[in-house]
């Protein structure tokens, strides 16, 4: 065994780590990041204060439509903590 570098010694390989995150939301999804339950997030929805739009016979929520409520949930909280 001389010489030898041990076993299954070889080239490094190495791995592309990919972030992939889904392009569009269901409104069950955005429910649980946002810890509501499904009947409040389609309120929110339906009143128009989540963003969404219809694809075919469903509802799609973008992530950046979930950060800019929650953004606005926060400076309203801020607002009326003043």
């Amino acid at each position: 065994m001389s010489g030898s570098r041990g076993h299954g010694a070889g080239p490094v390989q190495y791995v592309r780590v990919v972030d992939i995150r889904p392009r569009w939301l269901t409104t069950a999804e955005v429910a649980v990041m946002l810890g509501y339950g499904l009947t409040k997030t389609k309120m929110l929805v339906v009143t128009g204060e989540l963003r969404s739009l219809k694809d075919g016979g469903s509802r799609r929520i973008m992530p950046e439509w979930v950060d800019e409520y929650v953004a606005r949930r926060v400076a309203e909280a801020e607002g009326n903590a003043a």
